[in-house]
């Protein structure tokens, strides 16, 4: 805040980031200064990896609250959401 006034911040998107991508699988790593989310899009028999983003623990932490309370906010307003089957299998990365 500035002089009392909350300060805005401008954010831009290409048109590819705006549309999004499909994930149906995530896979998390971590190291003492970060972790590692691989968003995957696993269609048996391969997988594509489609968004990896890597964030520090404080900020994970900030994304988990703010996951758990739309959640909460979504199931107050359409019902309980059931916990989605794990994929069947191992999944790794392969190299090309």
């Amino acid at each position: 805040m500035t002089n009392g006034q909350p300060r805005q911040i401008n954010i831009k998107a290409d048109d590819a980031s705006l549309k999004g991508v499909y994930a149906n699988t995530m896979m998390v790593t971590h190291t003492r200064e970060e972790f590692v989310m691989d968003f995957l899009n696993v269609l048996p028999p391969q997988g594509l990896l489609v968004s990896r983003v890597i964030t520090s623990p404080g900020h994970l932490k900030r994304l988990i609250a703010a996951l758990t309370e739309n959640l909460k906010k979504y199931e107050q307003a359409f019902g309980q959401v059931e916990v989605a089957q794990e994929p069947g299998g191992e999944i790794g990365f392969k190299a090309n």
